[in-house]
């Protein structure tokens, strides 16, 4: 049985590949499961070079296929930012509901129409013996004037879906994973994974 190491530590996003892969006879791991103490600092200027920065180091580390994953929020407005920076836009210590909060000051004079925005999802796919292959899924919507709903994390309470007149933090776990970036991502790496094994 092969093994693909998931370079996360969020079990939620584990339990996401674990559902993709488990189907085809991979067994999956993740960072939990390596003793191992890697650290890497994330400092490629696109989301598609952090997440092959990642899936590379573990290779090294492991031997095995690694994928890992890179995202973050686009504004159009804002000339792409806050990009590789969305985790920790409001400061080092990543907290959610101060990145949002700048968010929505930066934006306070912007109107309606012109808050376009996307979450985009990298996904880098390491092998030990051939290059790093990468798909790219997002997500478009648009930031709302003010955070609504209780579901999710990161921008999901200022990311507005106008097809579904709700945030992404309104909508349930299930509906999230049906049109988010990380999904779009994923469908577009089951396609390619035929190809590539």
């Amino acid at each position: 049985m092969k093994t693909i190491i998931i370079a996360t530590k969020n079990e939620g996003k584990v339990a996401e590949f674990r559902a993709l892969f488990a189907e085809r006879g991979f067994q999956i791991r993740s960072l939990n499961d390596i003793d191992e103490d890697i650290s890497i600092i994330e400092d490629a200027s696109t989301f598609a070079g952090n997440a092959c920065k990642k899936a590379e180091t573990i290779v090294g580390y492991t031997g095995n296929v690694v994928v890992a994953d890179d995202s973050g929020l686009e504004v159009e407005a804002l000339d792409g930012k806050p990009g590789v920076y969305s985790a920790r836009y409001a400061g080092d210590e990543k907290n959610d509901q101060a990145n949002n909060q700048k968010l929505l000051r930066e934006l306070e004079n912007v109107s309606d129409e012109d808050r376009k925005a996307r979450f985009v999802c990298a996904l880098a796919v390491a092998f030990p013996d051939r290059e790093t292959e990468v798909v790219i899924g997002t997500c478009e919507g648009k930031i709302a004037q003010e955070p609504k709903g209780d579901h999710g994390f990161g921008y999901d309470p200022v990311f507005y879906l106008e097809d579904k007149h709700k945030t992404m933090a309104q909508l349930t776990s299930e509906e999230k994973n049906e049109i988010s970036h990380r999904a779009n991502a994923l469908k577009k790496l089951e396609e390619e994974w035929k190809e590539w094994f």
